[in-house]
């Protein structure tokens, strides 16, 4: 599991682009670079839209921090550059209809206590932010409800007897009868 929590803050355009890479890399421009440092491997991520005010992914922290300064994204400021990167692996992609609202959940997080209810927004004023577990969880779990996800056991396959091969259909039946069943 992941040793710290974070929540990526992203226009709609950029979220647009991060989402056509598969949620496979994310950049920080200067004011960000320290925090970016401390990412590590196994981190959680959690993608915030501010011009939709919605949840709509999570992610793992697949690398450690690098520098890149090919363009990807918009930038939001002049000059503006997402150098400071890492690699990530997708958890929980939501569909447009399936985004988690934050009009609903951003009141009864713990990191959104310090402002007033109707201020919350505020509370997601910069790009990257370090979310207590707790919220993390909250929101992920919304997020699976909505995905479909929860409570899906997943399947698992059954394994083949050692020394014997196995047969299908009329083959196994034809081996029955032979053997006298």
């Amino acid at each position: 599991m992941g040793k710290n929590y974070w929540m990526v803050v992203e226009t709609l355009e950029n979220h647009r682009i991060t989402r056509e890479m598969g949620y496979k890399m994310i950049g920080f421009g200067q004011p960000f670079r320290r925090r970016v440092q401390r990412m590590q491997r196994d981190d959680m991520v959690l993608f915030y839209v501010n011009t939709i005010k919605a949840w709509t992914a999570t992610a793992s922290v697949t690398s450690d921090y690098f520098e890149d300064f090919t363009p990807v994204w918009q930038p939001t400021t002049r000059g503006e550059q997402y150098p400071f990167r890492v690699n990530l692996r997708p958890d929980i992609t939501l569909e447009q209809s399936q985004n988690i609202d934050a009009l609903m959940l951003a009141p009864r997080l713990d990191y959104t206590k310090r402002w007033t209810p109707e201020d919350w927004p505020l509370a997601f004023a910069d790009r990257l932010h370090l979310l207590p577990q707790k919220d993390y969880r909250l929101i992920e779990s919304e997020m699976r409800r909505a995905s479909g996800r929860m409570g899906r056991p997943q399947k698992r396959r059954r394994r083949k007897p050692q020394g014997q091969p196995q047969l299908a259909g009329a083959a196994a039946v034809v081996q029955g009868e032979t053997q006298g069943q």
